[in-house]
Parts: C-alpha cells; structure tokens; sequence
C-alpha cells in the first residue's frame, strides 16, 4: 500500500498554527487516604496506652479492653485525620497560583525519530510505533 501526501492537506499547511491559552489555577492539594491512615494508627496507639498503661478493673481482660477502644479510636482518629485533610486542602486553596499555559503545536520537525515513531504509516494509515 503506498502512502501518498496530499500538499493540500490541513496537516501539511506550512503556516504556524495559533497557540490556545488557558488559565489555570495551580495548587498543592493533600492526599485523603494517607491522612485516614495515620489517624487511625493514632487511634490506635492511644487505645493501647489506655488499655495497658491506665489501670483498670480486674474483671476486664486488658486485652479486651484493648480492642474494644481500638476500634473506638481509631475511627475517630481516622475522623481527625479527614478533618485536618480538609482544613489543609482549605488553605492550598487560598495559596492556589494563576497561571497561563499555551498548547504548542508539533511540527514535522519534531515528529522524527525523538518522538519514538516511524515515518512511515502502518496498516491504518497512522505511524506505527518502532520496534
């Protein structure tokens, strides 16, 4: 199958294409799932030191004393993480920066061997990727 180049294709206009600009607004957000985490090991640290380190009554199994709040702190140690997520993600808001970006065209120049594909066209009429 030969490949023909249409010299009046849009593809092939030699003139600079016009670069579109956007407004963006960048900033640094927190990552939730690692606040909940250290929350609830928190949680569940302090359930140890009241389980083991307070005395307590003989009738309860310190070990038992032990799971019960582990499951009481650390749900509401994983509340306090998710809270501080958001009073962080509150401020990265105020502290966001605007920015204008502009796309750049690819020009033939650029689409030769640097960007990792063959010139010559595959099955479908695309380049197909080198091997």
């Amino acid at each position: 199958m030969a490949f023909e180049e249409n010299p009046g294709a849009a593809g092939n206009n030699p003139q600079p294409a016009e670069t579109e600009r956007r407004a963006v607004t960048v900033r640094r957000a927190p990552r939730y799932v690692p606040f909940l985490i250290l929350g609830g090991l928190v949680g569940i640290a302090v359930a140890a030191v009241v389980a083991f380190a307070v005395p307590g009554s003989a009738s309860y199994d310190p070990g038992s004393v032990f799971g019960f709040f582990m499951i009481l702190f650390a749900a509401g140690g994983a509340l306090l993480g998710a809270a501080a997520a958001l009073v962080l993600d509150r401020l990265s808001v105020r502290r966001a920066e605007h920015a204008v970006v502009e796309s750049v065209p690819d020009t033939e120049a650029d689409a030769g061997p640097a960007t990792g594909t063959n010139p010559e066209p595959g099955a479908n009429g695309r380049p197909s990727p080198q091997s």
